[in-house]
């Protein structure tokens, strides 16, 4: 399992979890918290409704007294109430009233009259000076729809230290039902909402934390596979710390191994001009004739040549292999790069006629100065091998979102053995002319201008005779 499904698994199951645990409390205590207010405001209710009714308690009319009318009053209403969105029509609270000894003597209902009510945990805690209250099924054996009786003492006005009964006030449970039902699907749903809003947090955290470290993964995988790769990206937090951590750690082993390499090939490269230098020397200290002793001297300085271009050509390709990416970008014309390689061919004058051809208006992105100087090694590489009086073509043409620059000439073409070897570092083929060879750095600056640019290179045989070196870059 990745570890991003893993992240996001671990966070929604702690989220989730939490949620559920918490809802399920609420919902549980919806019902009893409804119940609990319910029963308070039957308390007051009952204590108000006790005082009210004592006069006719007293005076022996509370069945037919101004108690009586004013309750049947009541019952008579209709409210014309909307509850939470939920219409009230009817009064639905029962009254009953006991004497001393615990037998109804009114019931709002008409009912029951005569009853001996005083073993009732309501009116049998109530005449004992207790608080008095109990809830019953309406109907025996249905535990879901029960009524709450909360009793209140009935005192004498005039007297009250005397206990004239018990006024009990019932509401049935079913009338705050739909309350209680309401509030657990609107927790309900909240909940759903959260545990929703829990799970996009989750995905969205999960997705940074793993865009980082995927982003990390790539680079080191990179890196192993020793591809030229630009660092991550910086990010303030502890990614990004070990993101600049991993870039530097890459940049001292590669420095370290890249020396090495560097080093090696140098050394390999010297060896031979070394050696002719050293021929030449011991030589020139001998008695030589004038024109041996020219000779000699000109090998010297001609091995002194060698030497210095391997030299500066070796820096500019390590400066350019060293860079995984572009420093800098910018739009350039192609038509003007070619433009500027023919120029560069007539100032030095040599006896080969370059030919540009492009069209206008095509551009591409990136550094102009590396761009003309892959661009003029590859023009340098295939005026070195042309006929003197022959003729180099450059041109441009548009394919599939890229731009391929291809330089032809009519020399003697690539021989198929040195095919897979041309891009290689201090590789070269001898010139035609017998000229001496050349560093063999310049077409491998050639490919990592074209790496650092998104493109590529390759060398083939130009039907006719002769080579066809192609750069191909991506369109601005």
């Amino acid at each position: 399992m990745r570890i991003g499904l893993r992240l996001f698994l671990a966070f929604f199951l702690i989220v989730g979890v939490a949620a559920f645990f918490v809802m399920r409390v609420f919902v549980d205590e919806v019902k009893p918290g409804v119940r609990q207010a319910l029963e308070a405001t039957l308390v007051d209710s009952a204590n108000t409704l006790a005082e009210l009714a004592a006069d006719d308690l007293k005076a022996g009319r509370i069945a037919d007294g101004r108690f009586a009318q004013r309750v049947a009053q009541a019952h008579a209403r209709d409210p014309g109430a909307r509850v939470w969105e939920f219409a009230k029509t009817s009064v639905d609270q029962e009254i009953v009233i006991t004497d001393a000894q615990g037998v109804v003597v009114y019931a709002s209902t008409g009912r029951d009259i005569g009853r001996d009510n005083s073993r009732w945990n309501d009116v049998y805690r109530t005449l004992r000076g207790e608080y008095g209250a109990r809830s019953t099924p309406r109907v025996p054996g249905a535990d879901d729809d029960s009524v709450m009786h909360v009793a209140a003492p009935v005192r004498d006005p005039d007297d009250p230290s005397r206990l004239l009964g018990v006024l009990t006030l019932s509401q049935p449970n079913r009338s705050v039902e739909p309350f209680i039902v309401a509030s657990q699907r609107s927790i309900l749903a909240r909940g759903a909402w959260l545990i929703g809003i829990a799970a996009l947090i989750g995905i969205a955290m999960t997705w940074w934390l793993v865009r980082g470290i995927g982003g990390l993964n790539r680079y080191a995988q990179a890196v192993a596979r020793g591809e030229p790769v630009p660092p991550p990206r910086p990010r303030r937090d502890e990614i990004g710390d070990l993101g600049q951590a991993l870039e530097a750690m890459r940049r001292r082993l590669e420095g370290k191994a890249y020396v090495e390499q560097y080093v090696q090939s140098l050394t390999h490269e010297m060896k031979s001009p070394l050696a002719a230098i050293g021929a030449s020397a011991e030589l020139l200290q001998e008695p030589l004739p004038d024109e041996e002793r020219a000779r000699f001297a000109g090998n010297i300085l001609a091995q002194q040549r060698r030497l210095t271009e391997t030299i500066d050509k070796l820096l500019v390709l390590a400066e350019v292999e060293q860079h995984g990416w572009l420093q800098k970008r910018e739009p350039i014309d192609v038509a003007a790069l070619l433009q500027q390689a023919a120029e560069a061919v007539v100032a030095d004058g040599r006896d080969v006629r370059v030919r540009c051809d492009a069209a206008a208006g095509v551009q591409v992105s990136g550094d102009p100065f590396l761009l003309r100087q892959a661009l003029r090694n590859l023009v340098d590489n295939a005026l070195a091998f042309s006929p003197a009086g022959g003729e180099v073509r450059v041109d441009a043409v548009v394919d599939a979102g890229r731009v391929r620059i291809r330089v032809a000439d009519r020399g003697p073409g690539v021989p198929d053995y040195a095919r897979e070897r041309v891009f290689e570092r201090f590789y070269s083929l001898p010139r035609p002319d017998g000229t001496p060879r050349s560093s063999g750095l310049g077409l491998p600056f050639v490919r990592e201008v074209a790496r650092l640019h998104g493109g590529d290179v390759r060398l083939e045989n130009r039907d006719g005779g002769g080579a066809i070196a192609m750069l191909s870059l991506p369109l601005a």
